[in-house]
């Protein structure tokens, strides 16, 4: 292992980190995590912190998970890679389609194609939508309509659908062909209400105005969150996503949840689509399927879409897409251990009863805290919108917002800061005591940010 100087001296020297500027990385070098032990992990001076990012969204069950690190090494030592191309599979690739299709059935998702990660889910997302209405014999449905403040990946087409322009323009042009509708965004929206069923009655009617548009026999999909993550934790009305689906079904539209964030327990349910009732044509996942321990995804694939597949002759059904580390055996050993794991501590409740306490403690830091604008949260996914005044809702600086992130640090935990928004996604396994943490870390950081 390296020495403590060491790292500190190249720290952002020669690493360009994601989403990140890189003056700004070697201005203000970033933390440096070097080891972790339950839902903590432990900084390169020692500082240990209670993880209230859950890494990035993905590792539900703490990093102390021996089973699904004891099925990464017996498979390392059986088979640590083989392709899933044409001609050859892998036993635990095997396993594991059979093990997502019983999991999602309650979904009408039974096919599975897998991938690298979450941007890699939703690019197989969007070209098997464009492909299928190809094989149905719609070859102009190519256009797709997505949701502004979504968040859908960094390839050029998970770009396209982004509905943030910060991770559009410095890419532009991107995919011709995207139109993007408002955000179920009660506190911020166009609308002149903060009433969330009537914002998802008007941007219903927005979806249905841009359909007459285009032209519903040229729109191939509609790609949405059922929780938007990354664009600020905006939890729609109960109401949305089922209206969504009743649009798209009329109009032949498919619908892609991209559920990275949210499948497999985050929201309280096993899909944040389940939580709104909703059955898709796509599940794009990927982060938590491994615990975060190895880079997989899957995309879950609807009955009436393998069957198209399935029957078409020719070459308009071949699958010409695919990753070398598609259907990995490492990670499938990994995503078999993490769907068992995950089933057993039945983390869905508990995300579920701990989201309902974190939610609750964050409210009263806003009834404490004037810097505190908004809160929003479903499961253990939650956001403090950060203001500095509360009658224009004026975001908050720069400066307030790192003040929060280092007090909130020096107080043990660990948070993630987006704009102004600080955003709480802790491992599904914590329990109420390391709720009362996070709080009261917050509690400091706002505090201090106020001047108090």
């Amino acid at each position: 292992m390296r020495e403590t100087n060491f790292l500190t001296e190249n720290n952002a020297r020669h690493l360009w980190h994601p989403m990140a500027h890189p003056a700004d990385m070697q201005a203000n070098p970033p933390h440096i995590v070097q080891a972790a032990s339950g839902v903590e992990v432990t900084d390169v001076d020692g500082k240990t912190l209670l993880d209230a990012v859950g890494g990035l969204w993905n590792v539900n069950l703490g990093y102390s998970c021996e089973p699904v690190k004891q099925a990464i090494r017996d498979q390392l030592d059986a088979l640590p890679y083989y392709s899933a191309f044409r001609g050859t599979s892998t036993d635990k690739a095997i396993e594991l389609s059979y093990e997502l299709a019983e999991w999602f059935e309650e979904d009408g998702l039974t096919r599975a194609f897998f991938t690298s990660g979450g941007s890699d889910s939703v690019e197989t997302a969007l070209r098997l939508a464009r492909q299928y209405h190809k094989i149905t014999g719609q070859p102009e449905r190519t256009k797709f309509v997505a949701l502004k403040k979504g968040y859908h990946g960094t390839h050029f087409g998970g770009a396209s659908v982004n509905g943030n322009a910060n991770f559009r323009r410095n890419y532009e042009p991107l995919l011709p062909g995207v139109f993007h509708l408002a955000a179920p965004y009660a506190y911020r929206n166009p609308f002149n209400t903060t009433d969330p069923a009537e914002i998802a009655q008007a941007i219903a009617r927005q979806f249905e105005d841009e359909i007459a548009f285009q032209g519903a026999d040229t729109i191939a999909a509609l790609i949405m969150e059922p929780v938007l993550g990354s664009g600020g934790v905006i939890v729609p009305h109960e109401t949305f996503m089922p209206l969504m689906r009743s649009i798209c079904d009329r109009h032949g539209i498919l619908l892609i949840a991209d559920e990275v964030i949210t499948a497999f327990g985050r929201t309280g349910a096993w899909t944040g689509s389940r939580g709104w009732g909703v059955k898709p044509d796509f599940i794009c996942t990927a982060k938590a399927i491994t615990n975060g321990y190895f880079p997989f995804g899957a995309v879950m694939i609807a009955d009436k879409i393998a069957s198209a597949f399935e029957n078409s002759k020719g070459a308009i059904g071949s699958i010409g897409h695919g990753y070398t580390y598609s259907g990995h055996p490492v990670g499938a050993a990994a995503a078999l251990a993490t769907l068992k794991e995950t089933s057993r501590l039945n983390v869905a409740a508990n995300a579920a009863a701990r989201g309902a306490e974190l939610l609750a403690g964050l409210q009263a830091l806003m009834e404490k805290h004037e810097l505190v604008g908004d809160v929003r949260g479903r499961g253990l996914m939650c956001a403090l919108e950060l203001v500095s005044d509360r009658k224009t809702k004026a975001g908050a600086s720069k400066d307030v917002v790192q003040k929060v992130f280092d007090t909130a640090y020096q107080h043990g935990v660990m948070i993630r800061t987006s704009g102004y928004n600080v955003i709480i996604s802790p491992p599904l396994v914590i329990t109420a005591g390391d709720v009362s943490r996070i709080v009261s870390a917050l509690d400091a950081g706002l505090a201090a940010a106020e001047g108090k």
